[in-house]
């Protein structure tokens, strides 16, 4: 299970196609807060997190899932590129950092190393 976390519902269901499309389950969430509520909390291969939303932001998710011992790969994706919170999210392990738009193929690579758990990580801005 891949879970994508957006408050935009556009980038929420394309992402959610794609990661279907590649023959992955999706579970789609508007919060982070609605994530850390979900069933899928621990039951996640991988989540696809936007940086800034209302109230907490991924930022702020990678923080608590780290803080409670859950070692779930992430991925960030941002409209709002800045470089000292790619650094920072990329230092505490997320497996990608890709600016807003990105190009598909970037994601699935992202995807695809975050599963296989590689100590390799890309950014795209």
């Amino acid at each position: 299970m891949i879970s994508i976390i957006d408050d935009d519902e556009f980038m929420l269901d394309a992402v959610r196609n794609l990661v279907r499309s590649l023959g992955y389950s999706a579970a789609a969430f508007s919060s982070a807060e609605d994530y850390l509520r979900s069933d899928y909390l621990r039951g996640s291969a991988c989540v696809i997190a936007d940086v800034q939303m209302p109230g907490m932001t991924g930022t702020d998710l990678q923080d608590r899932l780290i803080a409670d011992g859950l070692r779930t790969p992430i991925i960030f994706m941002t409209a709002y590129f800045d470089q000292r919170v790619q650094k920072r999210v990329m230092d505490a392990g997320a497996f990608g950092f890709l600016g807003k738009p990105f190009d598909d193929e970037c994601l699935i690579k992202c995807i695809d190393e975050a599963l296989r758990g590689s100590g390799v990580r890309s950014t795209e801005h």
